[in-house]
């Protein structure tokens, strides 16, 4: 498998990850920039619905189910213990320029930190860990700052940081 370039987008809880992330992928995928995104989920999450003929086959034992249809596959393995993000990247098609990861904070991966002054003054990481800011806060701690609403200028940092095509 190639090695697909992967970054993580990282805050407080409600500090605009997801929000930024929506405006980050139309700007990459404006680009022709392929896009995977993997989110984390402390809390566990279902994505069959009860009653649905998936839902029955893995009521059933089945390990691993995939639905597919003509637009898009859906796969749902259990698994024994969390996977790393490189065991999940391994999974991930070929047909990827980007693995952008919302959460996994204490992952060893290149980060950007979504930090907004309404959801306080402490970073999260180190600016070690950091390969970007989006803040609305003039920070200084030696990485490019961005404000909340610039994902292309997030996009130019990915492109040249990972060399992306577009």
């Amino acid at each position: 498998m190639a090695n697909i370039p992967m970054v993580s987008i990282v805050g407080k809880s409600d500090a605009g990850k997801t929000t930024f992330m929506e405006k980050l992928i139309k700007e990459l995928k404006a680009r022709n920039i392929k896009v995977c995104t993997i989110k984390h989920d402390v809390h566990g999450f279902d994505i069959d619905q009860p009653g649905k003929d998936t839902w029955r086959h893995s009521q059933a034992g089945a390990d691993t189910v995939v639905i597919s249809s003509p637009q898009k596959m859906a796969m749902i393995t259990k698994v024994r213990e969390e996977l790393s993000l490189d065991q999940i990247a391994e999974i991930v098609s070929d047909d990827t320029d980007i693995i952008i990861t919302e959460g996994y904070k204490r992952a060893n991966k290149p980060k950007i930190e979504i930090s907004r002054s309404e959801r306080g003054t402490e970073l999260l990481c180190t600016p070690d860990e950091l390969i970007g800011l989006v803040s609305d806060i003039p920070w200084s701690i030696g990485v490019p700052v961005f404000q909340l609403d610039d994902a292309p200028g997030v996009a130019d940092l990915l492109q040249d940081k990972f060399k992306l095509r577009s």
